[in-house]
């Protein structure tokens, strides 16, 4: 104990909130010795009476008011708890006591420990500069959640008579408990730092996206996205309130737009998702390739549905998993190739479906028939001009060219009255301009960018 209270004095007078956060990281696996040794004989009125010398007698303890005297030394002991938990669930406990230990036991301890924290703001005096004890505190309670709710499906077998009895039990909501009970453990530390009306400079809102970040990943993990939605609103709400976001750190600034461009993705709102998705993918460190992958998974299909691009083998081969998911649609769509695109979705599917972008680059298909029309309307040629005028493209196509290239490109058979559907579809997106005359079996196509963007 002697050791982790003269860290948190150094860090302390120092006013160093990094350091004084490290004192609370619970890494046992790195650091065994060093909790075991704090751990000590496992006697809870021992420490206490260890942390009351050292934070009230002790004559090289640093000066603070008794109210945030008292918030610290809670806030140890039940450091002090929560190791204990630790050490027992990685069995570098021996005592007989270790054995009832868990995962669910150790978030239970942590999250102790974080509400002790948040108390420590708003009773306890803590001031702003300590704020990544928070961070700490958060960062852990949701991986705790994560593994003790691995551990509850790996060994809750449960009563199958219990089971039949429970006409409200619902095993999905059952399925992600502790990590449902984190996020509003963690909205609580988002509410602690949005709400503090201090001047800035002396404000808990430093650490609001911090908290924001790590609601947008439980959100996400328990797939409830319109919670993040919420979070949102409440933040352009407050935004005067606020320091802007280009004052806070380049990795939260990151990770906040990514989530903001993945949620604008999620309401197809692809203009949007694009800006934010780009800015964090410019700000995004050249060596976090994990990152910049999960930027490009969204990227991609916002750029293909908004400027029709697709992305070059040069930007995905950093990213072999993005290359063997990607490459194929892309080969497929600029070749004009139906079959090979419904065959390159189909085998990433699985994939597609996790990542929530199957949809949209479903309407990746548009682009490949689009290609498709236009290789049949280059393939028509030209026709004399009037008057002795400059040759002019074929506008006036049958229909039964396109529905013979149609079904050569995807292998399958179709009849004219869908591809009128197909073709009229595209002229209402502005893929194709022109029109369909029925009567004559033809589409009568713009002598003038027929296909816009395409430069025909």
């Amino acid at each position: 104990m002697d050791i982790l209270i003269h860290d948190f004095r150094t860090a302390y007078k120092g006013m160093k909130g990094d350091g004084l956060a490290e004192t609370l990281n619970p890494d046992v696996q790195t650091n065994a010795a060093k909790f075991q040794a704090l751990w000590g004989r496992g006697n809870a009125r021992d420490a206490t009476t260890n942390l009351e010398f050292l934070f009230y007698s002790d004559s090289s303890r640093p000066r603070m008011s008794q109210e945030e005297t008292t918030g610290w030394v809670e806030i140890y002991l039940s450091f002090w708890k929560a190791v204990g938990e630790l050490l027992a669930v990685h069995g570098l406990r021996t005592d007989a006591k270790a054995s009832n230990s868990s995962w669910m036991t150790v978030y239970e301890a942590w999250k102790d420990l974080t509400l002790l924290i948040i108390r420590g703001y708003t009773h306890h005096e803590f001031e702003n500069w300590t704020i990544p004890c928070l961070y700490v505190a958060g960062k852990y309670l949701r991986l705790f959640a994560i593994q003790g709710d691995e551990e509850r499906r790996r060994t809750d077998t449960g009563d199958a008579s219990d089971t039949i009895m429970q006409d409200d039990f619902d095993p999905e909501q059952e399925e992600n408990k502790l990590l449902e009970d984190c996020a509003r453990i963690l909205n609580r530390i988002f509410q602690t730092c949005l709400n503090d009306r201090a001047p800035l400079e002396e404000s808990r809102k430093w650490g609001i996206y911090h908290a924001i970040n790590l609601l947008f990943k439980t959100h996400f993990k328990l797939n409830s996205t319109t919670l993040s939605k919420n979070v949102l609103r409440v933040v352009s709400a407050g935004r005067g309130d606020m320091p802007t976001l280009d004052k806070f750190p380049k990795s939260q600034q990151v990770t906040f737009k990514y989530y903001e461009g993945v949620l604008a993705f999620l309401e197809e709102n692809y203009v949007a998702a694009e800006q934010h998705l780009t800015t964090a993918w410019y700000m995004c460190h050249k060596d976090a390739k994990r990152n910049l992958e999960l930027i490009l998974t969204y990227l991609i299909p916002c750029h293909l549905l908004t400027t029709h691009t697709l992305p070059s083998s040069e930007l995905l081969d950093p990213f072999p998993r993005l290359r063997s998911l990607f490459l194929p649609l892309g080969m497929a769509i600029k070749k004009a190739d139906l079959h090979a695109f419904d065959v390159a979705l189909r085998d990433g599917e699985d994939e597609f479906i996790k990542r929530r972008i199957y949809l949209t680059l479903e309407r990746g298909r548009d682009i490949a028939l689009r290609n498709l029309l236009r290789k049949v309307f280059i393939a028509g040629g030209f026709e004399e001009g009037k008057d002795g005028s400059a040759p002019v493209r074929r506008s006036r196509i049958p229909v039964t060219e396109f529905v013979a290239a149609i079904k050569i490109s995807s292998g399958e058979d179709i009849d004219t009255d869908e591809v009128e559907c197909l073709l009229a579809n595209m002229i209402y997106k502005n893929l194709m301009k022109g029109y369909i005359a029925h009567d004559r079996g033809i589409v009568v196509l713009s002598k003038t960018g027929a296909f816009p963007g395409t430069k025909v």
